[in-house]
């Protein structure tokens, strides 16, 4: 089958494009630009662009099917060389659905904790040596690519996003699945450019919900006021399997989970990451593998990547990263990292970077999401509300929104790194919450601070 992807750069587009080059198919891409990791990953594979940019010659008849990635744009040369001609174009998400049709399909849905718990399922699933194919949102531990695609395996396991699938297809990515087995964490609003209002944003979990195949299983977090009435209210002929957080303990820094088996010591920590592994466990046990063993493997999981990622760590600092930056997300992360280091200073950095936070009417939906943090920072470009063609966001509205009389805030890359720079480290623990990079901040000299 010969495979051409437009935008092939994209963190899940390039994975797909390696996962088929893997099955056998012929790849080709074109992209404007392509960074690293993407771009390294593609060249080793053989199917980097050999030059950067669009080239509607590139697109033919014989070509069996055009990937087409959320980085284009609708006009793109060639998108429309590829409708003119009658080329079959399938976004990612639906050319998934396609390669899984005949699998038993496992959707992990929900506002915030879809990579960890897709990332726990895949950890248990391969420390018990049980060959699933997947998509995922992070690169895992043991595992060498984001997706995976074969003819043999029963199981796929995706990463259900809300987002829309391309720039011609409007519909939420997690519609196009049909799952069979579904999970559902929670729900908070965001993507404010696509869902506009809360009520059209759980509107699509509904949809989702629906979605499921007649006689489906959907995982649930009862614990989400939104995600029980969701489900709940729901007459779609599924069975319903609720879960919430489980009972543990924390001692000297270490969480424990309270199990039938004693107390078992865990590498991750945070009332949201408790609930994604009890909705883990769910998901598992409907896939085959017994309590005692979902208990086994989970006791060596250390995140996923970019989640509550501990970068570096001495007897008297520890200091975390995180892509978290809608509210929910923030709080959640800013409240689990307080919990677990009680008796530390902890030093809380939020960069806000996505379409969403740096939205002036969105702002108020951050109110108490620092609140946990003892020294609370906020770091933002005005130069990046300008690309994303926002009305400006001064420094009094976002003060304002976070109900902070103390809340530090940066607009300058260089003077918050000479702010985190000149900390003293001492019985802190220092929390940076982006999905960008403050700037430039290289996080190999934030390692060398401790």
């Amino acid at each position: 089958m010969k495979i051409h992807f437009i935008a092939i750069g994209g963190s899940a587009m390039h994975n797909l494009a390696i996962a088929l080059y893997q099955k056998g198919y012929q790849i080709t891409g074109s992209d404007d630009t392509i960074h690293d990791p993407s771009k390294s990953r593609l060249e080793k594979y053989g199917v980097l662009p050999k030059e950067f940019g669009w080239f509607p010659e590139k697109i033919s008849s014989d070509l069996d099917v055009v990937i087409l990635g959320m980085h284009a744009k609708p006009d793109n040369p060639e998108l429309l060389k590829a409708q003119e001609l009658g080329v079959k174009i399938y976004s990612y998400p639906e050319f998934l659905y396609e390669q899984s049709k005949d699998k038993t399909r496992v959707v992990i849905g929900g506002s915030h904790g879809k990579t960890t718990i897709t990332s726990m399922i895949l950890h248990v699933l391969n420390y018990h040596d049980k060959d699933v194919d997947y998509m995922v949102g992070a690169q895992l531990e043991g595992f060498e690519t984001m997706v995976k695609l074969t003819e043999e395996n029963e199981f796929i396991v995706l990463e259900g996003d809300e987002y829309l699938s391309s720039p011609i297809d409007r519909r939420p990515k997690f519609h196009l699945y049909k799952p069979n087995i579904a999970l559902l964490s929670g729900i908070a609003w965001d993507h404010i450019n696509v869902f506009p209002s809360f009520e059209n944003y759980v509107e699509q979990f509904s949809i989702f919900t629906e979605s499921l195949t007649n006689g489906g299983i959907m995982v649930y977090n009862e614990e989400d006021i939104h995600v029980k009435r969701v489900v709940e209210d729901s007459t779609h002929p599924i069975k319903k399997y609720p879960y919430e957080t489980p009972k543990y303990t924390i001692e000297n820094g270490t969480t424990l989970i309270e199990t039938e088996e004693g107390d078992l010591p865990l590498e991750i920590f945070g009332e949201h990451n408790l609930q994604n592994l009890a909705g883990a466990k769910w998901i598992c046990q409907h896939m085959g593998i017994e309590e005692d063993e979902f208990y086994e493997a989970i006791v060596s999981f250390k995140g996923a990547s970019k989640r509550l990622e501990k970068i570096t760590e001495n007897k008297e600092t520890v200091i975390f990263k995180d892509f978290a930056h809608s509210p929910s997300k923030v709080k959640a992360t800013t409240t689990a990292v307080k919990n677990q280091y009680a008796n530390r200073e902890l030093v809380a950095c939020l960069e806000l970077h996505t379409y969403s936070s740096l939205n002036a009417t969105f702002l108020a939906e951050y109110k108490g999401a620092l609140d946990k943090a003892d020294k609370a920072v906020v770091f933002y470009s005005p130069d990046a509300v300008k690309i994303k063609q926002l009305d400006e966001v001064t420094e009094h509205q976002i003060a304002e929104a976070f109900e902070r009389e103390d809340l530090i805030i940066f607009t300058n890359p260089q003077e918050f790194k000479t702010f985190l720079f000149n900390q003293e480290l001492k019985n802190k623990a220092v929390l940076l919450m982006s999905s960008g990079n403050y700037g430039g901040l290289d996080f190999n000299e934030v390692k060398r601070l401790v």
